[in-house]
């Protein structure tokens, strides 16, 4: 008989059981009561949900141990969470903005637990963190209220999602491929809980987001504490804060735009959102620390470059002065745009970004370009690693402090390092690093060597 099978059967078994006795269901780490949506047939999936996939995960990380294991537990706290918000769901008339951002405040705290044990100093077990926190964004597609409100529909959501911890799931599949299968494995239940796990179970019972009552109760935001400089800024990772606290000046627009629109601060929890719309910038945005709050008429204002008189440029210049070791830049989907960094940060991230330039001072952890195109990034103090996957086109400007830096390259075309020629003339030396190998099998293995384009 099929393994996943016998264990829908003995799921559906102990909920039987749990039910005739008048007690309560174990769903992992939870007990939820038996009227608690025990008898729909989305929330049974869910629980099947849990029981074949998220314990899985556990499983599997009960072999590693640690920080893995300790990432894993969250996870399964988010998806019981979210259970236990579909439940809700059914009880309760759709809120508003305010309303939904309070409702959803216990998933943005698991997501947001998860994103602080990858945050700081880089662990031993960073992709694994990584991934776990990335691939938790899956589970914002419960915030689908409609094709206009900012998001993409809730089985792309879960897809998009993944896609972004993938990146780091992969690492952890070649990095422990013949070094311990317990990782391999791990990572394999990971990408199951989502793809197909998540996603299917989405595409059968929500394809269109939540169904709320039409009679049920009603969500009411938290109070508001009051306008002005007095009031205490939000947390800072929240993902779906009301933003009641705000000065009208300075609160955002109407729309799903108010519940994500910290969502384009750049933090790691954010990764899995893939599309960004105008509704969604963030503005006028100083309690923010890491944000980047620009607008075209702003830049204009504050940057010299763009005041000095000349020709028009088709681009926007964008500035983070304030920032520490401790924090993460996450750009993504940027083009015809200038980013520089004036001061260390712990990682930095650009996703899908073309014809973009990035200027950064020091990296703790390191600087990864992912598929993008056309894009130059210039290093103008350390950095120990930069990695660059399935792009095409890429300037590496290096400092005198950064020639040690590790350059790694996966699927990707047309890279340049540009390091100094001398320290007297300030011209470059160009190198291109080889995209064509040669594999030749020789005394019992394989040997790979560059191909070597000298012109001769």
């Amino acid at each position: 008989m099929d393994g996943s099978l016998i264990t829908r059967l003995e799921s559906a078994v102990t909920r039987l059981e749990a039910l005739s006795a008048g007690g309560f269901l174990h769903v992992g780490a939870a007990e939820v009561s038996r009227d608690a949506g025990a008898a729909d047939p989305s929330i049974v999936a869910f629980d099947d949900l849990i029981s074949q996939h998220v314990n899985g995960v556990t499983i599997a990380a009960e072999k590693i141990g640690g920080q893995v294991f300790d990432v894993s537990k969250i996870i399964e706290e988010a998806f019981i969470v979210q259970r236990d918000l579909l439940v809700k769901i059914k009880q309760t008339q759709k809120p508003d903005m305010a309303g939904l951002g309070e409702f959803l405040k216990p998933l943005n705290e698991v997501i947001t637990k998860a994103s602080a044990l990858a945050e700081g100093r880089r662990s031993d077990f960073f992709h694994h963190l990584k991934t776990a926190a990335d691939s938790l964004s899956a589970l914002v597609w419960i915030a689908f209220t409609g094709k206009n409100c900012g998001m993409n529909m809730p089985i792309s959501h879960v897809e998009e999602s993944w896609q972004t911890a993938e990146f780091y799931c992969n690492k952890i599949l070649v990095e422990y491929r013949n070094k311990d299968a317990s990782h391999v494995e791990w990572a394999k239940a990971l990408k199951e809980l989502y793809v197909p796990g998540l996603r299917d179970y989405v595409k059968t019972h929500y394809p269109l987001g939540p169904t709320w009552s039409a009679t049920g109760k009603t969500v009411s935001p938290a109070p508001m504490k009051g306008h002005g400089p007095a009031a205490p800024p939000p947390p800072p990772a929240s993902l779906f804060s009301s933003e009641t606290a705000q000065p009208s000046s300075s609160r955002p627009k109407e729309g799903m735009a108010a519940v994500f629109q910290e969502l384009n601060s750049g933090k790691p929890v954010t990764s899995g959102l893939r599309k960004v719309t105008a509704e969604m910038k963030a503005k006028n945005r100083t309690d923010r620390v890491g944000v980047v709050s620009i607008s075209e008429k702003e830049s204009r204002a504050s940057s010299p470059a763009l005041t000095k008189t000349g020709p028009p440029k088709l681009e926007l210049q964008m500035v983070i002065d304030e920032c520490d070791a401790k924090q993460t830049v996450y750009v993504y989907g940027c083009k015809n745009s200038v980013l520089q960094i004036q001061g260390k940060v712990n990682n930095i991230t650009l996703d899908k970004c073309t014809k973009m330039g990035i200027v950064f001072k020091d990296v703790v952890a390191a600087c990864e370009i992912v598929n993008c195109n056309s894009v130059e990034v210039q290093c103008q103090g350390s950095a120990p690693t930069i990695s660059v996957d399935n792009t095409a086109g890429c300037q590496l400007y290096l400092s005198k402090d950064s020639l040690e830096t590790s350059i790694t390259t996966a699927k990707s075309s047309e890279i340049n390092v540009l390091v100094p020629a001398s320290e007297t003339d300030g011209d470059w030396g160009e190198h291109a690093l080889p995209q064509q190998y040669i594999h030749v099998y020789k005394d019992g293995q394989i040997v790979t060597t560059p191909v070597s384009h000298s012109g001769a």
